[in-house]
């Protein structure tokens, strides 16, 4: 699909496909009528029983689904409206009375959840077989059997969180994205947002590249103590309820189940992302060649290896995108396409916003909503790819139910970062010049060890902050133990700035996901071996790839990976991926 530059500008999304406004008519009412549909679903408990018929068990499963969808959508809209800009008391006010609205709801509704953990195995696995498309999701749902509590105690933490987990991480957020960050740039001084601020680090400038950095972590250290314990509080908190009250094994096995991932499959993840640390800090011995240093600094991670001052206009980019997408196949730049055509994307830099990049899918019926804050860079281009590739994934699997379309985390990543690879290779195939084909050479390593590497060690920190906060450390033992991580990650390869020490208060994932990070290492591993055989296979590997994605969350993950013949309990899976960016490395060192 070829577009015209001037057909994408950077603008605000549109939230009209959900509410006209916060304070329409239409919003009151949806309130109203999800008080009805829970109101009327409670009357279902009486039915609820052993030998219930196929049939009417199945429309009470719709019902709830219908129901979830109405206040999901109301929870979804003050969401997104909070992250255009999170220093809105309007938008602030609305989040947090969806939220509490959300938990009430969902107390009046827990009946049925239990009731189906506590159904005998005869008569569950009677209702799963007639069950279609729900199949997974009710074959999930009692997994969680032996780390479910009465009900009366499931509606205290629900009720609890708003004021606990939930309201932290609220705070959090207002707290860090109020942030301005004022440097000099080519003699002017300038407050710019971090998404701003985080793009000075990817430009030839050394002297900026380390001011940038300084100042991220002079502005997140100065609060590190209370940043620092806003984070040891989610820790406790997510202790106490998922080891003390749920007795999983440990805190990451609480992720894991949700997951539906074996600890033992993460466990030999992390293992082999540690064995291989070796490959990157080779790379980051031939970047500091390249940079003509004898070593790198933290600073110098993300430095081009020849000086570009080559932007992308959000319309060349979008275009950029798109044609890759269409040449893997049509229908991934229709899809993509259609996240434009209905204003469902906001990719201006404006304060307040929420920083990073993320992609919403609020129900299957509905195109996703796309943030990211476009810059001109091509990481900024690569993101864009990024986000729209979860687009596509939600898309293509929309036919499932709103139960059922969900991939878990680490499956989720697998399009998102497909799309990114895409994008790369139809730069290179169109680059002509040599210095700039070895800067995208570069920055796919760039990339792999962002996406790998780093989030690994990050998970491996979870851990290790999880254990030491129960044990009663301070903050500022955490920051030692965060900064004895990056040296293990580093090695001899590049020297390390102490202000890094307070870097893991700056990640927002280690507060409003615990151990999310480990999924991006997952799937981008993953997804160098599926594009390892979409390389050799070509056009025979499409309709297996999109039959993957298409699946969502209709099917347990392992049982999607095997089908794939992804044997992901091997460390060799793992290995093989490295493998790849090993082969990497050296063709740079040809070069």
């Amino acid at each position: 699909m070829t577009t015209k530059n001037d057909a994408f500008n950077q603008s605000r999304w549109s939230l009209k496909d959900l509410f006209p406004s916060a304070d329409s008519p239409e919003m009151e009412n949806a309130f109203k009528q999800a008080e009805k549909m829970v109101a009327d679903f409670e009357k279902k408990r009486d039915v609820l029983s052993e030998d219930i018929s196929s049939e009417q068990f199945l429309q009470i499963v719709k019902e709830l689904e219908a129901l979830t969808r109405q206040v999901g959508v109301i929870n979804d809209y003050a969401e997104l409206w909070f992250a255009e800009d999170t220093q809105n008391q309007q938008a602030q006010s609305l989040a947090a009375r969806a939220e509490q609205f959300a938990a009430e709801q969902s107390n009046k509704v827990l009946f049925f959840n239990l009731w189906w953990k506590d159904l005998s195995e005869k008569n569950a696995q009677r209702l799963i077989d007639c069950a279609g498309d729900y199949r997974y999701w009710l074959e999930e749902m009692r997994h969680f059997k032996p780390h479910t509590l009465t009900e009366a105690e499931e509606k205290i933490i629900n009720i609890k969180d708003l004021t606990g987990f939930a309201a932290l991480i609220r705070l959090y957020d207002s707290i860090t994205n109020r942030y301005a960050f004022r440097i000099s740039v080519d003699g002017e001084e300038k407050d710019l947002t971090r998404g701003e601020l985080m793009s000075l680090v990817r430009l030839p400038d050394p002297d900026l590249r380390a001011r940038a950095y300084q100042k991220l972590y002079q502005v997140y250290g100065d609060e590190g103590p209370i940043l620092g314990q806003i984070y040891q509080t989610i820790i406790r908190d997510w202790r106490n309820e998922n080891i003390g009250l749920r007795n999983y094994k440990t805190p990451i096995s609480a992720r894991n189940l949700g997951n539906d991932i074996p600890d033992d499959v993460v466990d030999t993840l992390l293992d082999v992302c540690k064995r291989n640390a070796p490959v990157f800090q080779r790379f980051f011995r031939l970047k500091a060649k390249w940079l003509g240093v004898d070593a790198i600094r933290r600073y110098d991670v993300y430095a081009p290896v020849a000086e570009s001052n080559k932007s992308y206009s959000f319309g060349m980019a979008t275009e950029l995108v798109l044609d890759s997408f269409q040449e893997f196949d049509p229908r991934f730049a229709q899809l993509a396409h259609r996240v434009f055509a209905q204003g469902h994307i906001d990719s201006e830099v404006r304060k307040g916003k929420r920083s990073g990049a993320f992609c919403a899918t609020v129900a299957p019926d509905l195109t996703p909503w796309v943030l990211t804050s476009y810059q001109g860079k091509a990481e900024d281009m690569a993101t864009l790819a990024h986000e729209l590739g979860h687009a596509i994934h939600s898309l293509l699997a929309s036919d499932h139910s709103l139960f059922t379309q969900h991939s878990c985390l680490p499956l989720a990543e697998t399009a998102s970062t497909f799309g990114e690879m895409m994008l790369i290779d139809r730069l290179l195939s169109e680059e002509k010049d040599k210095e700039v084909r070895r800067s995208l050479l570069f920055k796919q390593v760039d990339d792999s060890y962002a996406t790998i590497m780093r989030q690994a060690y990050f998970a491996m920190f979870e851990k290790t902050a999880h254990e030491m906060t129960q044990q009663g450390a301070a903050v500022d033992d955490l920051a030692d133990a965060y900064f004895t991580n990056l040296q293990d990650q580093f090695g001899d390869s590049l020297t390390l700035g102490e202000e890094f020490r307070w870097e893991w208060v700056s990640i927002p994932h280690f507060y409003h996901t615990p151990f999310y990070v480990y999924a991006y290492a997952f799937g981008q591993l993953l997804v160098l071996s599926l594009y390892k055989q979409f390389k050799s296979e070509g056009v025979s590997f499409k309709p297996r790839y999109i039959h993957m994605l298409s699946t969502g969350g209709s099917k347990a993950p392992m049982q999607i990976l095997d089908e794939a013949g992804m044997n992901v309990r091997e460390a060799e899976f793992w290995q093989g991926g490295f493998d790849l960016i090993e082969a990497m490395v050296t063709q740079l060192e040809s070069l």
